[in-house]
This record gives C-alpha cells, sequence and structure tokens, in this order.
C-alpha cells in the first residue's frame, strides 16, 4: 500500500459492523461500499470524487453538505466532513434564522485555514437591491468571511421572478465587482424544468441548484432542461435526490427494489443517490447531513464506483411508476393557478414530504411555518376541485392539505428553512 493509510472509518464492512444491515434499513441511510475506494492523500484527508461546477471551473464534491441543521453545536461534524474530502458546503440566511450560517461561521473563526479550501455557498430571499445588499452582509457577518462563493436566490418558481426588468442581475454584477460573491444562481423547488429551461436562455446564470431525482430524471421535460443548461455552462446541483412520498402507497416494486440492492451491497436509499451521480450533467448532491452517522455512510456513497446496471435502473423506474400518484413532481404553477393563487399547494406537499417519508419533523414544520400566515391560515378552507383535476398525478389535494393542518400546525415555530 505504498505506506499510505486506508481510510477504515468509511469502510462498507466496518461501518456494517458497527451498526448492521438492520440499523442501515431502519435508519434510512445512503451507505456505500468503499473497499475499492482511493487511498487517503494524507493522513484525515480523503479524496471524495469532484467535478467541474459548469463554467465556474470550480471543482466541487460530488456530495455537498446541506446546512438545514443545528451547525453551531454539530463543530466535530462539520470537521469530520471537511477532513472526509466534502469541500462543497450550503447554507441560506433563514436556516435556523441565521443559525446555520452563525455555526458555519463559529467553525471558519476557530479554523481560518479552512476557508481556502470549501466552496462556500448561501441563500437569501431576492428583493429591492437595497434588501439583498443589506441581507448579503449580514449573511457575510454571520459566516465569518468576506465573501461566498456561490450566492442563490431562494424557492423561484419561475425564471421571471428574478429576469430583467427586474433589478437582480445589475445587483448580481455590483456584488461580484464588490468580491462579495464570485457566483450566482437559484434553487427551485418548483416547476423545475421551464426554471432551468428559461435560465439556459439568459447569459448571466452560474449555478441552478435544483429537486431532481429517479422519479424524475427520465421525463422528456427534465432531460430537455438539463441538456439546454449543460450546453450554456451552467453547473447543476441536485436536491431532493431520495424521491420522497406525500402518500405511502404500498409497491411489490419496493420490496424487490431493496432485496436487490441489499444483495449487491447497497441499500435503496443509497442507489437513489448513485443513480443521480451517474448522470454526468449533475456536479454534485446537496444532502442534509446532521449526524457523523449519516455523513460517513453518505460519503461511503459517494466514494463507491460500482456502476449501477441496467436492471437497477429498471427497478428504480418501476418502483416509480407503481407510486406515481403518491409523489408530487414540483409542477406548482398548476395547483397553484388552479387556486387562484391562495395556497402554495407544492411548497405544503414538500413538507409533508419531509414529515412523512424523510422522518424529519421538525424540519417539515419549519419549512411550514416559512410559508405565508394567510396561505396557512386558510389552508382548509381552499376548494381544491379544480387543482385535483389539473393535478397531472391525479394528487388528493384537499385531504392532503387537510392533513398537512393539522399535522403542521402543532407546535409550528416562527422559523423557515427553505432548502
Amino acid at each position: 500500500m505504498s505506506g499510505k493509510k486506508k481510510d477504515e472509518g468509511l469502510s462498507r464492512r466496518d461501518f456494517m459492523k458497527t451498526i448492521g444491515i438492520a440499523g442501515i434499513a431502519s435508519t434510512g441511510l445512503n451507505m456505500g461500499k468503499a473497499e475499492g475506494a482511493p487511498e487517503q492523500a494524507d493522513a484525515g484527508k480523503l479524496a471524495l470524487p469532484k467535478r467541474k461546477l459548469g463554467k465556474t471551473g470550480a471543482e466541487v464534491s460530488v456530495l455537498a453538505l446541506g446546512g438545514g441543521f443545528d451547525t453551531i453545536n454539530n463543530q466535530l461534524l462539520l470537521r469530520q466532513s471537511l477532513n472526509w474530502g466534502i469541500n462543497f458546503w450550503d447554507t441560506a440566511e433563514n436556516y435556523g434564522n441565521g443559525q446555520s450560517e452563525e455555526g458555519y461561521g463559529h467553525f471558519l473563526a476557530r479554523n481560518t485555514d479552512g476557508r481556502k479550501d470549501l466552496f462556500l455557498a448561501t441563500k437569501l430571499h431576492a428583493g429591492e437591491p437595497e434588501a439583498m445588499t443589506a441581507a448579503l452582509d449580514k449573511c457575510l457577518k454571520r459566516l465569518s468571511t468576506d465573501h461566498v462563493d456561490l450566492l442563490h436566490v431562494h424557492g423561484i418558481g419561475d425564471f421571471s421572478e428574478i429576469a430583467e426588468p427586474k433589478p437582480v442581475r445589475q445587483w448580481v454584477s455590483g456584488a461580484k465587482r464588490a468580491g462579495k460573491i464570485k457566483f450566482f444562481g437559484f434553487a427551485t423547488h418548483a416547476n423545475m424544468e421551464k426554471c432551468l429551461l428559461d435560465a439556459s436562455k439568459a447569459d448571466w446564470i452560474d449555478v441552478i441548484m435544483f429537486a431532481y431525482s429517479f422519479r424524475l430524471m427520465n421525463s422528456p421535460d427534465m432531460k430537455e432542461a438539463i441538456a439546454a443548461c449543460a450546453h450554456k455552462g451552467i453547473g447543476l446541483v441536485a436536491m431532493k435526490t431520495q424521491g420522497g412520498r406525500q402518500v405511502m402507497i404500498e409497491s411489490e416494486a419496493e420490496l424487490k427494489m431493496t432485496e436487490r440492492f441489499l444483495e449487491r451491497g447497497f441499500t435503496d436509499k443509497q442507489a437513489k443517490i448513485k443513480v443521480v451521480f451517474e448522470n454526468p450533467n449533475i456536479a454534485s448532491v446537496c444532502s442534509l447531513m446532521p449526524s457523523l452517522t449519516i455523513l460517513s455512510a453518505n460519503v461511503a456513497a459517494a466514494r463507491d464506483q460500482t456502476s449501477l446496471t441496467r436492471s437497477d435502473f429498471e427497478l428504480l423506474e418501476k418502483f416509480a411508476a407503481e407510486t406515481h400518484q403518491s409523489y408530487c413532481a414540483g409542477c406548482g404553477r398548476i395547483c397553484y393557478e388552479a387556486v387562484g393563487g391562495a395556497a402554495p399547494v407544492s411548497d405544503v406537499m414538500r413538507c409533508l414530504m419531509y414529515y412523512r417519508d424523510y422522518g424529519e419533523r421538525e424540519l417539515a414544520r419549519e419549512v411550514f411555518s416559512g410559508l405565508p400566515g394567510q396561505a396557512r391560515a386558510q389552508l382548509t378552507r381552499i376548494d381544491y376541485a379544480r387543482a385535483e383535476q389539473a393535478c397531472p398525478r391525479k394528487l388528493p389535494i384537499s385531504k392532503l392539505m387537510r392533513e398537512a393542518s393539522e399535522i403542521l400546525q402543532k407546535n409550528s415555530r416562527q422559523s423557515s428553512v427553505v432548502g
């Protein structure tokens, strides 16, 4: 081994000994084999695969740390993510009411050498130039840095929200000249295909973070949008890659899929990430990793070099087809217009996904509490008949909105986390 130490903490064999296959299945971790992974470049540093982030030229780890958790009290996790090769850290101004940025800032203030190794991204809401400047300055102060490598605008549902004649492009140019940001883009959970396609026709978007999973990747519209962005050199970052469901539907394909992947040494959760890695146009997968267990499992998955087979793809496709009516695909404009703009249905659906399929109940309530108060208050009084008729997946929207109100209004805190 030429004297170099192999990473024992992330080997699949040792990891399984530590928590057991039952533990992996119950926690829903993304765990991969690491026997054939590259050796450490030096003690304490792992070589995760990296890809170029579009025309930015930056090389980022294929796994990005999503900062929507208590980073202040998880400084060891931040250090370990950097040690294990995750150089792409993502956060936002309102993750935990700014506490996520503060946690990153605490780390950077105590580890000044670490900043040069990081590709640091944050997000803020679009607005008037003065407000965006003030918000960015607060972000930088919390992050203990004079610049971010990437700034995203939050939750775009239509590219027109930031396109000219809006002043965002001019503001971005000024922020770049001032050295406060290097690159700019936006994050989108709704109407993703149209957002990407419209952005590809512009010439000032560097990066886009968007919801993307095995459920969406075979859509002709999604394929066209990704190809258009790749052609223009726009860096693409995938999120929500597990394709969680709002409605639980039993599926024979799911059982077969789980058994198949376990036989191959994967969990189904890991396979759902790996299938995204298979797309060379996706530079990185942004994942919420609030514990060292999940972090180590995802790093192992990212380092695993085993490619999925055609049969693996077919199992995922069959599962997606069998549970088609359980998943909101984020075509938010359809239901939003059907209810006359009275409720952000797709955003509420995302909260249900966090709560039910991801098991992130507190996160679900935080996201829900960040939605407009009037919309939350009248959620159960809206007539969703037209939305249900228009929904391509025929989701029982009225029933789901009532359930969301009942589940998510409880103990909902006045903070927001919009990834």
